[in-house]
Parts: C-alpha cells; sequence; structure tokens
C-alpha cells in the first residue's frame, strides 16, 4: 500500500482543486484561488466523464487531461434552443441577448438558459451547457482522499 493514502474509487470522498477552460486557454472554473471541491465519486457533483479522470488518483496527485464534448458536456443540441413568449418573463427581467437567466422546470429543478435574442414578443433561448460542443482542458490537484472502510 502507498504511504500517500488511498487512491480515488467509487464512493471515495475528495477534496481537490479544480479549473476548467477551453483549449483557448480561457477559463470557465477554477477553486484554485477558493474553498476546495469536496464530495463522493459518483454523487452526481461531477459529470461522469470529468470523474473517470480521477480513478486511481491519490493526494498530493496533479493532473491536466483535454476532454472531448462527448467525454464533458456533450454537444451543441439544436432542440435545446427554443423560443419563449415574452410574456414568460412577467415584467421581472428585461431579456437582452447574452444574458444568463434561471428558469424552473416542471418539477422544480433549476435550468439556465442563455438568450440569445429578442424580436417583438418571441425571446430565443439556449438551454445547451455553455461548454457543449467544446474540447476543455480539465486540471485538478488532489488534496485529500478517504474511503469507506471494507474489503
Amino acid at each position: 500500500m502507498s504511504t500517500r493514502g488511498p487512491e480515488i474509487k467509487h464512493h471515495s470522498k475528495v477534496s481537490m482543486h479544480f479549473s476548467l477552460a477551453l483549449e483557448s486557454g480561457v477559463q470557465a472554473i477554477s477553486t484554485f484561488d477558493e474553498e476546495p471541491l469536496e464530495f463522493s465519486m459518483g454523487d452526481g457533483t461531477l459529470q461522469p466523464g470529468l470523474e473517470l479522470g480521477l480513478f486511481g488518483l491519490r493526494a498530493g496527485d496533479k493532473q491536466t487531461l483535454t476532454l472531448t464534448p462527448d467525454q464533458a458536456y456533450g454537444w451543441h443540441d439544436d432542440k435545446m434552443i427554443h423560443h419563449m413568449p415574452l410574456s414568460d418573463f412577467d415584467g421581472k427581467i428585461e431579456p437582452e441577448p447574452g444574458q444568463l437567466v434561471a428558469f424552473s422546470t416542471a418539477e422544480g429543478d433549476e435550468a439556465p438558459g442563455i438568450v440569445l435574442s429578442v424580436e417583438n414578443d418571441k425571446v430565443k433561448v439556449d438551454f445547451n451547457h455553455p461548454l457543449a460542443g467544446h474540447n476543455v482542458v480539465y486540471r485538478v490537484e488532489i488534496l485529500a482522499v478517504e474511503n469507506a472502510a471494507g474489503p
């Protein structure tokens, strides 16, 4: 057994810093200057493709991976672009192109969408993940790994 502690496996509790960036270097998110992310493998915190890059790593390990859309946030899907009546916004906000708006689904979940255009009484909203269709560079630094006792 390694003196560096346990390796990451399914259900491991993990504390790590991570960043996601486009291949161009534009950073989408980073915890390196913030509190680390803490989660259990398989709990849905990370996309499954992002989790795959963690299996077998141990505290102290650093890794950088370039992930394809299939491995990360999927491909842009034109079916995720919807035309909504302006009246759905109830005057609470004035939708503008580029604006990120949070919508509630029938199940009570939150679904973010980006306003693409506003024409007359219609608003065109893209519900694709902003990183959909892009290769992303995923960088991690594992801070701690804890596995449940057992065989």
